[in-house]
């Protein structure tokens, strides 16, 4: 979702830069792109390491507050995010949101989408976060399908790495980081790029390069 779906990475970079700057730390960018698509959890405890004198349910809950607050205000969507998930509800495809955000942020994108999420898997929902590959497992099988038969859309290092793990076919987009190549993972420089045909060759298990 973050990144992926909608620009909201740099909602959660300045929520984390308020967080730390209020304990008396400091807070680089480098340090910010470590957290892209990562647990919640995880991303507390290197936030506890930069100084912020809080435990993690606290951190967690400070972070989504912001971020919430912010995505209701205006939800950033990504070029083409939009329009593919239409198309694919157009076209029968049932979808499901994988995200380490938790359900209260997860439900706010989803509400916009007009029913085209079948299921969300959200942080609060699974034991292991990404790169553990949990979330995309208990999607598949919330929508009734092998996860082998899915396609996964994700745009950063570790959601790519859980999609992998997965055994779902696997798509990068690029986002705030660039996407590596890998065996087996399709590559796209944006959605504007991705349609249902798109998505159908993965599926058959073709590897695409949509790079411009």
């Amino acid at each position: 979702m973050d990144g992926t779906l909608v620009d909201t990475e740099p909602y959660w970079i300045e929520a984390e830069h308020a967080l730390v700057e209020a304990h008396g730390g400091t807070w680089s960018h480098e340090q910010a792109m470590q957290l892209v698509g990562s647990a919640l959890p995880a991303s507390a405890r290197i936030l506890q390491q930069a100084g912020v004198d809080l435990p993690v349910d606290e951190i967690i809950d400070n972070l989504l507050t912001t971020v919430v607050a912010r995505t209701q205000e205006h939800v950033p969507w990504q070029p083409g995010a939009r329009e593919l998930l239409s198309a694919l509800a157009d076209a029968g495809v049932p979808c499901a949101l994988v995200t380490m955000s938790y359900r209260r942020l997860a439900r706010v994108v989803a509400e916009q989408t007009g029913g085209a999420f079948v299921t969300v898997v959200a942080g609060d929902d699974v034991a292991r976060g990404k790169p553990d590959p949990e979330a995309y497992l208990t999607a598949a099988e919330r929508l009734g399908v092998a996860v082998e038969r899915c396609v996964a859309i994700e745009d950063s290092p570790t959601g790519i790495a859980a999609a992998l793990a997965s055994g779902a076919r696997t798509l990068g987009v690029e986002s705030v980081l660039p996407v590596a190549p890998a065996p087996g993972l399709s590559r796209a420089s944006s959605l504007t790029d991705v349609g249902v045909s798109t998505i159908v060759r993965i599926a058959a298990g073709e590897v695409l390069e949509l790079r411009r």
